[in-house]
């Protein structure tokens, strides 16, 4: 089939451990409000800035992908955990550009603290030579940027997400519905035996429950 226009496509990456509402609300409003060609959920095998996840690469890939049944828009993408070292993000967009045309536009979604964090990732100078950015706010944030990121935000923000031009190195936000939702809090529910229910897909707390994931050591 002869190709037509350029692609939009979205990532969104993280421990996913377990992937939750909140996740999965934030990555169909993104792709729905800048009519993304694809999002794609990158579960993160070996994440540098945080602990081991408790469940396994593969049982928390497992929980994305049954996540996102039934919603086309929503995709998931594996290649962090077929990576041996860590996950970092500049090399996920070096091997995701590598795969599309010139003129695709890709977007890497992340939220406000990660965005304020970026100084302290992995050659996150060249994140922008890859991509756009968008940063997901909520509207009860009310801390500042950075001083380290304050003069690329001078030179590469852009207002409006929908005017983002070319395939990549502008910066935009995109205000959230705020959902107060975490993996750690669904976490402790589960490791005291209380339910998690409607907080994460009922076949994503199906599949905890079948795996015995979470629960305390003594449980």
């Amino acid at each position: 089939m002869k190709r037509i226009g350029a692609r939009r496509i979205g990532l969104l990456g993280g421990t996913f451990n377990p992937v939750h509402i909140g996740h999965l609300r934030a990555a169909l409003e993104v792709a729905e409000f800048m009519a993304l060609d694809q999002l794609r959920l990158i579960p993160s095998a070996r994440p540098p800035h945080r602990d081991t996840p408790q469940a396994t690469a593969e049982q928390r890939l497992a929980m994305v992908e049954l996540a996102v049944v039934g919603e086309p828009r929503l995709t998931v993408d594996d290649r962090e955990l077929r990576r041996d070292k860590p996950s970092y993000t500049v090399d996920t967009l070096e091997s995701v550009r590598a795969e599309l045309a010139a003129d695709d536009q890709l977007f890497l979604l992340l939220g406000w603290d990660a965005f304020c964090g970026l100084p302290s990732w992995h050659r996150w100078q060249e994140l922008l030579e890859h991509c756009h950015l968008l940063v997901l706010q909520r509207p009860d944030a009310d801390s500042e940027a950075p001083e380290a990121l304050r003069d690329l935000l001078a030179a590469r923000s852009v207002s409006d997400p929908l005017s983002l031009q070319g395939a990549g190195g502008q910066i935009s936000f995109i205000w959230q519905t705020p959902l107060a939702i975490s993996a750690t809090q669904i976490r402790h529910l589960l490791a005291t035996d209380r339910s998690a229910r409607y907080l994460l897909p009922d076949a994503v707390l199906a599949y905890i429950q079948a795996h015995d994931l979470y629960r305390a050591p003594n449980a």
